[in-house]
């Protein structure tokens, strides 16, 4: 991220402004009022930035923010309204002791949600896949990272298959392999900044809710078995979906440079798939079973807030608008 972002409201506005300043103490937060907690693009670019400080940092910002308690605990209200809003529409995780892979499975194939995949490869405009990746880059270019969180709260077979599923995003050892890599390659083949954080002020906060899911999955050690089948349901959602994608960019002219990001996952995704639901879902809820409903609320999150993201773009361009914010320069 080379610049900071525009406000968006009150809560980012508030932040920006005292993230200027070098640490300094903030006054007592207060409940946020926010219309939509799980689409509000306030709320979650002032999320995102808070999040951002356990990551990469952000340009010109001192890192000891990064652990000052009374910026902690205005992030903590924010999370506290996206998460009650969670808990409201999916409900409390609630205890399970179905064998692990076949229930996630099971939140899979409800999923009710719209294919973007499917529009992308039969008709979607080059611009609109231009727009896709755009919105995407807000994970991808941190790919696997919101997710390594958990590798040091979990022990034995659960994080063995945690390890090495992330591996592989890593690219195993080989720097150009590293998935974060190869989707900074499509997005330059697509005529698209790569750099990290580049379209930040396009991301609406639907986009944004699906990264902050994960960052807020993944930083609190009580919902470690929720990000593991936030995980887990992402490796089972994630091979066909990429298999289209790349079939989209083909059907526009474009090569492997632009491909390779997609086509890897249809492969490696497939291997990924067995390893997330029984070894590390299914491993974890064997080792804790007290965390078995959890990793299932998890594995519902993923697809609830995806497919909230899905419906935005497809509306927006039904409506024949851009579902960014603003639109990207050619």
């Amino acid at each position: 991220m080379q610049t900071m972002p525009e406000p968006r409201g009150e809560l980012s506005t508030l932040l920006l402004e005292h993230l200027a300043e070098p640490p300094h103490a903030l006054s007592d937060p207060a409940e946020p009022a926010v219309a939509d907690p799980l689409t509000d693009h306030d709320l979650h670019l002032a999320l995102y930035l808070c999040y951002e400080l356990h990551y990469r940092g952000l340009p010109g910002v001192d890192e000891r923010w990064e652990w000052e308690p009374t910026l902690l605990a205005h992030r903590r209200e924010w999370e506290a309204v996206f998460e009650d809003a969670l808990l409201a529409r999916l409900g409390p995780p609630q205890p399970s002791a179905e064998d692990m892979d076949v229930a996630l499975r099971a939140v899979v194939d409800a999923d009710e949600g719209p294919s973007l995949s499917k529009y992308l490869e039969r008709e979607g405009t080059l611009e609109q896949l231009q727009e896709f990746v755009v919105h995407r880059s807000a994970y991808q270019l941190k790919e696997a990272d919101p997710h390594s969180w958990a590798i040091p709260r979990l022990s034995g077979p659960p994080k063995a298959a945690l390890v090495e599923v992330q591996a592989d995003e890593y690219g195993g050892g080989q720097p150009d392999r590293v998935h974060a890599e190869l989707f900074a390659k499509a997005m330059d083949e697509l005529g698209l900044d790569p750099t990290y954080g580049a379209y930040l002020d396009h991301l609406p906060g639907v986009t944004l809710a699906t990264v902050n899911l994960m960052s807020l999955l993944g930083l609190h050690r009580r919902w470690r078995g929720a990000i593991a089948g936030h995980l887990a349901a992402f490796e089972m959602t994630s091979s066909i979906p990429n298999r289209r994608y790349g079939n989209a960019l083909r059907r526009h002219g474009f090569g492997e440079r632009a491909t390779d990001f997609f086509d890897e996952h249809v492969e490696a995704d497939a291997v990924h798939e067995n390893v997330a639901a029984v070894d590390l879902g299914g491993g974890l809820a064997r080792q804790e079973p007290a965390l078995a409903g959890d990793v299932l609320w998890g594995a519902r999150a993923l697809v609830d807030v995806e497919a909230r993201w899905a419906r935005y773009l497809l509306e927006a361009w039904e409506h024949g608008r851009s579902s960014l914010l603003a639109a990207v320069p050619a």
